[in-house]
Parts: structure tokens; sequence; C-alpha cells
């Protein structure tokens, strides 16, 4: 059953999605040539606590790291270390903080100096396939219309949809129902309802759609080890038309 939130528990969602958002946008600032992943986990960690939060991913199924940090091939689930972000990376940063009891969770993909204008085109559309899907995601509509928008837009491009992982529910715990992939028809699922809270978030490979997770348990990579880009925004449902929770001025 995807839960629907009260007006009270949607103004703490707006809470927690701005401070998610806050913090995605610093960090954004902190990527550069020579900086550690771990360095920049640091950053959004104190930065998190500063405002009276924690990280919802540190410890989360034992999760070590505060923030995820996947570079180029790393899909998803990057664990922050000793890695140097180097030119001609792309970066994709993916917070998630509690604050007074509910989520907030976005994630944007970066470029360090990217020469390579299909990797940029990679990049673009996976903001493109995000702003397709929230677009869809309105009262009355099924929930698979968001996840076709996201399939329609990133295969018209080139690109191929991660199918192993897939955007969720969300509020008083990281992952509520329902699932959301980013491929399927459009009309299925259930309808769309006020209040329903979404992260949606495409992900997107270069190569083909195939990944592998690692030893480590978390960290995924793409199998053919070619780019993958990552972009993610916490929504809400409303009788207007969605609520983007996690708008910062340097992302869509």
């Amino acid at each position: 059953m995807i839960p629907v939130k009260s007006a009270a528990e949607l103004e703490r969602m707006r809470a927690s999605g701005r401070l998610a958002a806050e913090v995605l946008r610093a960090v954004l600032r902190e990527v550069s040539p020579g900086v550690t992943t771990e360095e920049l986990a640091g950053f959004a960690g104190e930065m998190i606590r500063r405002a009276g939060a924690r990280s919802a991913f540190l410890g989360y199924r034992g999760f070590p790291g505060e923030i995820c940090v996947s570079v180029n091939e790393t899909v998803v689930h990057g664990l922050p270390g000793k890695r140097r972000i180097a030119l001609g990376d792309i970066v994709s940063i993916d917070v998630g903080v509690t604050l007074d009891g509910y989520i907030g969770d976005t994630a944007d993909t970066v470029m360090v100096g990217v020469t390579d204008h299909r990797v940029a085109r990679l990049v673009a559309t996976a903001h493109e396939a995000l702003a397709a899907g929230i677009a869809c995601a309105c009262a009355g509509r099924r929930l698979s219309d968001v996840s076709h928008a996201i399939e329609v837009t990133t295969r018209n491009a080139g690109f191929s949809v991660v199918r192993e992982f897939v955007g969720h529910g969300i509020g008083r715990r990281m992952h509520e129902d329902p699932q959301i992939p980013n491929f399927g028809p459009p009309g299925k699922g259930p309808r769309l309802k006020p209040g329903m809270t979404l992260a949606i978030e495409p992900m997107i490979n270069m190569g083909e759609a195939d990944v592998e997770v690692q030893a480590d348990g978390w960290t995924v990579l793409t199998r053919d080890r070619r780019p993958s880009a990552h972009a993610e925004h916490t929504i809400a449902v409303t009788a207007e038309g969605p609520e983007i929770m996690t708008r910062a001025d340097e992302f869509s």
C-alpha cells in the first residue's frame, strides 16, 4: 500500500528535502580534480550534522558512508574512499538526510572538465529523463507513466536504462511503496494520489544496461565499464501537479 502523507507530514518532508538539496548543492561545488571521494563525504556529513539532522545512508543496512559518491562506470552506491577525482570524470553525488523523522533523497551527476560530447550528452539525458518522469507524476495518472517517460527519453537519446535498481516511495523510511522502475509500458500500476511522495531516479548507461554488484556488497558498476549517470528528486504528488521537494538552483 502506498502511504499518503498528511499536510503536516508534507511540511516535514519539505524541510528534509530542502536540507538534502542544500547539502547536494554544496558538495557539488566541492567536486574538483584532486579531491577524494572520502573528503566529499566528510564535508557532507559535517554539514548534515550542523543542521541538526543525520545521514539517512550511514548505517542503512550497514552502508559505511554519509553519502554515495559514484565515479564514471559506478552506477550507484559508490563507497567514499581514497579515490581522487580527475579531469574527465563524471561524478554522481547521492544525498539522503533524516530531519525530524522524515527523509529527503536527491542526486545529481556533474562533469569535471569533460570534453567528450557523448559523455556530456549522457549526463544531460539523465536530467532530461528525470524531468520527463516528474512531469508524469500527476494525480490521476498511473505509476508506470513515470517509468515509461524515463525509458522513452533515455532510449531516444541512444542510451540504456538500468533495470536492477529503481526509484521508490519515501517518507519516514528510505524505501516505502511503491517501487518505481525506470522502464515499462504506460498506463499500468496504481493511480497516483495527492499526498504520495516518491523518489524518482533515472540511472542510465552509455553502453549496455547490465550492471554488476562488487564484492563489497554495495558498489554497482556497469558490466561493460562504460560511464553511467544518475539524477534524483524527492517529489510530492499534489492536486496542482508534481512538487519537487529537493530543488536547488544548480540543478532541476
